[in-house]
């Protein structure tokens, strides 16, 4: 069962909430304006922010902003449209909900000759299913099972092949139907609450006939469930949504990190950003056809994460030099339309970027983003969870930054000691 024990090992000590996390149980907010969380796309690997998020709940970590691409985009709109006390009981939910146990047939009847076992007597094989090679075997046919009949109340194969399907129908330009997830959505969020609530939700989603990238932001327009599956409609898989008129594609295929948008879209304030990435833009080099496949998916859609944390830096710092050069301007200067536009755009603010990234193990391989097998996401939950808690646990993820730029960036992977 998918229950609130997931995000802990069976064999590791049970932490209670809290273990080890900086804040006091008085529980101040840490001293920033803004708290953002950006969440990258990556299918099946979404239940990573499950766990991440779960963590910030538990450490009183509840972002002002949320901003999403594909599967991130359904995990901001969850968070968004619900109260603090039950969104983790929703994303957990989903995530049961679209996820499959795996192979639980093994070891049970279909493995027992005719005729004749019992519970007691049937053969144990869980030793064979340890290892990394039985977890690729397993992991490579919950993918092929994803593929052949979908992922409950998320997507379906469609009856008939887009390829028999007449032209300008929309079952010709998709292999599966995600009428499921709209149904989803509208049962696990509560829109209202997402316009109408205290917290900002953003989801990116590309114009299928002009190419541009979009972004639907609840302090611009009224969020609904189509405006979710837009941000998650990847070609040729899942079909275009139509939305006032045009038709939306996933926001990954022009960007699949929200970052930029939240930096550019503002308005500017000292901003603590938890940035969760599904694909390490980091790996080893391959030796196999398997292990190509793998790295260029993850190239692919790590999307320029380095790109835009490095912007993310230099736009601080520039505003920050900028706002003390306005501050020594003579006063026949600094009072003119020019400088006073010029100050309002670069008015000193300070951002911590905390990075978390999903490391995915060998075995997993490029099936990954839509293998759902249950034992799969609560792996990934898992460690979601765990980053989290060993990122919290380091006090300057929540301090403002001391550094002359106003920018601390941190990845426990890299900069992490404990």
């Amino acid at each position: 069962m998918f229950d609130s024990r997931m995000a802990t090992p069976a064999d590791a000590a049970v932490e209670p909430p809290n273990a080890g996390f900086p804040l006091p149980e008085g529980k101040r907010r840490p001293p920033f304006e803004r708290i953002a969380l950006a969440l990258q796309g990556g299918g099946a690997l979404g239940a990573y922010q499950g766990g991440v998020y779960q963590a910030l709940a538990e450490a009183d970590l509840h972002p002002d902003w949320v901003a999403g691409i594909s599967i991130g985009a359904i995990n901001a709109a969850i968070i968004a449209g619900n109260p603090p006390a039950s969104r983790v009981d929703k994303l957990r939910e989903f995530w049961e909900l679209v996820s499959s146990p795996q192979m639980q047939w093994l070891g049970q009847s279909a493995l027992v000759p005719n005729g004749g076992a019992t519970e007691g007597n049937r053969p144990d094989v869980s030793p064979l299913l340890k290892g990394d090679l039985a977890r690729s075997v397993l992991n490579h046919w919950s993918a092929a099972s994803a593929l052949w009949w979908g992922a409950t109340g998320f997507f379906a194969p469609r009856a008939l092949s887009p390829w028999l399907c007449p032209d300008g129908s929309m079952e010709a330009t998709s292999y599966y139907d995600t009428r499921q997830l709209e149904q989803t959505l509208q049962r696990l969020i509560d829109f209202d609450r997402v316009n109408d609530g205290p917290m900002r939700l953003s989801v990116g989603a590309v114009n299928v006939r002009t190419g541009d990238f979009v972004y639907f932001d609840n302090t611009t327009h009224r969020i609904g469930p189509k405006h979710v599956m837009a941000s998650g409609a990847l070609p040729p898989g899942f079909p275009a949504v139509e939305i006032d008129g045009e038709h939306y594609w996933d926001g990954g295929l022009v960007s699949n990190t929200p970052l930029g948008w939240m930096v550019d879209a503002g308005p500017a304030k000292d901003t603590l950003v938890f940035q969760v990435d599904l694909w390490s833009a980091r790996g080893q080099f391959p030796r196999s056809m398997t292990r190509v496949a793998t790295r260029q998916k993850e190239i692919q859609y790590s999307s320029r994460t380095r790109a835009e944390s490095k912007r993310f830096k230099q736009l601080q710092r520039f505003k920050n030099q900028v706002a003390e050069l306005l501050a020594k301007l003579p006063p026949e200067l600094a009072d003119t339309p020019e400088v006073t536009r010029l100050r309002g755009l670069c008015e000193r603010k300070v951002g911590n970027l905390i990075q978390l990234i999903y490391h995915s193990k060998e075995y997993e391989g490029d099936s990954k983003d839509y293998e759902f097998s249950r034992r799969s996401t609560e792996d990934r939950w898992r460690a979601g969870y765990h980053d989290t808690v060993r990122t919290l646990r380091h006090p300057e993820v929540l301090e403002r930054p001391s550094s002359p730029d106003g920018v601390f960036i941190f990845d426990v992977a890299q900069h992490g000691r404990e």
